[in-house]
């Protein structure tokens, strides 16, 4: 009932933030919110308008002028659509100078974490039931890396466990970030799927990775962890482990509804190297559980030779039971660290893996952060130094697999990594790089 003059002028005292959510209450509002001359003063508060088209003398005189040729000649809604298009345009170019260099040991940005912030990425988790009714979870605890972040979310409002169907992991980048303040959650936002899991039957379809006094941890790939109280079997926290290759374009170019598909690799041939593909690696590996990190490494001149190619896989041996020079003690005691609003914890002899393998002119070949976990083999020492209880750890996904040996040292209580082999499909390395292993 009130008059569209007076809405307008009440229109008019909001930032752009606010005036795209009330374009949203209904059609009338929606009209009214895309008024030309609201946006244009916008607009010229934050990029300024060509000198050429400011030539009258007077400071009024040109906002008449500049008003009149840009409020006439323009469809309702213009200065708004150029007003977002040019805040995306510059937060992109902020974006891009930020991941520009790239760490020559880990083949990423140097500036991931800045170059999120910039962009005002989050991510939030949204919980499916079976009657299709759907539970957002925004509050999260970050923990940055050299090569991954992870993500633990938390609450004391979960929904029932038996009654969920799917977890969709989504990327969320507000429509108009804003360097100056936190990005609003009740602002526009735009939503690009990074993956989605299946909750149904979770404790038997998924992985069981370890437990400490209150919670039971179960595994998803890929990169899931789901922390169940024991008592009640309910949800207590979720946690997702992300690598950073192409993060960024996974958490904001893909749809509410459609993954972003990274661009294939063009192999380049090479006629002359007979090991083509089979040399010249570099890994970098992470070994971390919340806020510790047990081994930061970098390993290089990895190579296989052509007759170590088997069943399916190049082998790279990274480091060698026989060569005890090579082995690498872990720092502090292994665990993965979660808590909630009231509880925290540690869930022993489980934690989070990042690899990333690069080829041989430094490009991201394959990579992954994922959670995993120590498991006591029955085997007996047969190195002399340690003779102590050996344990495993074990990775598998399409494109390879990690075998870990630890061993138990009594004397300093420490783990040292005395075997660890890198396997990769040869389909994946005849994809890369054009050969035919």
């Amino acid at each position: 009932s009130m008059p569209s003059e007076m809405l307008m002028k009440i229109f008019s005292y909001l930032d752009a933030v606010s005036l795209l959510c009330v374009g949203c209450v209904n059609r009338h509002f929606y009209h009214l919110a895309n008024d030309n001359g609201i946006w244009l003063k916008i607009y010229s508060s934050c990029f300024q308008p060509k000198r050429t088209i400011w030539k009258m003398k007077s400071e009024q005189t040109e906002t008449v002028s500049l008003g009149y040729a840009a409020l006439h000649d323009r469809k309702p809604g213009y200065w708004k659509k150029e007003y977002i298009f040019k805040q995306i345009a510059a937060v992109k170019t902020r974006v891009m100078r930020l991941v520009k260099p790239v760490d020559p040991y880990t083949g990423l940005p140097c500036k991931n974490k800045e170059a999120m912030k910039a962009s005002g990425l989050s991510w939030i988790i949204v919980l499916k039931d079976k009657n299709g009714k759907e539970h957002v979870m925004e509050k999260a605890n970050l923990s940055f890396k050299d090569t991954s972040v992870t993500i633990l979310w938390y609450s004391t409002n979960w929904p029932c466990l038996d009654i969920l169907s799917t977890l969709k992991l989504f990327g969320v980048t507000p429509l108009l970030p804003d360097q100056s303040r936190a990005p609003s959650k009740n602002g526009p936002r735009r939503r690009s799927l990074i993956a989605e899991y299946h909750l149904a039957n979770l404790t038997e379809s998924s992985t069981a990775v370890g437990a400490d006094k209150l919670v039971q941890v179960f595994s998803l790939n890929p990169g899931l962890l789901v922390g169940l109280w024991k008592e009640k079997n309910e949800i207590a926290f979720v946690m997702a482990s992300l690598h950073y290759h192409q993060l960024l374009e996974r958490s904001t170019l893909g749809s509410a509804t459609v993954q972003y598909v990274l661009p294939p690799n063009k192999p380049v041939l090479d006629d002359v190297d007979p090991e083509y593909g089979l040399h010249d690696y570099s890994l970098h590996l992470d070994m971390h559980g919340g806020s510790c990190t047990y081994l930061c490494g970098t390993f290089k001149s990895l190579s296989c030779r052509k007759g170590d190619v088997e069943n399916g896989y190049l082998r790279l041996i990274v480091v060698s039971l026989k060569d005890n020079t090579k082995h690498l003690p872990l720092i502090g005691t292994v665990g993965l660290s979660w808590e909630t609003d009231v509880f925290k914890g540690n869930v022993k002899d489980c934690y989070v893996m990042d690899v990333t393998l690069l080829d041989e002119t430094g490009k991201t070949f394959w990579c992954f952060s994922a959670p995993v976990y120590m498991e006591l083999s029955s085997r007996a020492s047969s190195v002399f130094d340690y003779m102590g209880h050996i344990y495993t750890t074990d990775y598998a996904d399409s494109e390879g697999k990690v075998c870990v040996e630890l061993e138990w040292l009594e004397e300093t209580k420490e783990y040292f990594i005395v075997n660890l082999v890198l396997y990769i499909s040869t389909k994946k390395v005849n994809n890369w790089y054009g050969t035919n292993y």
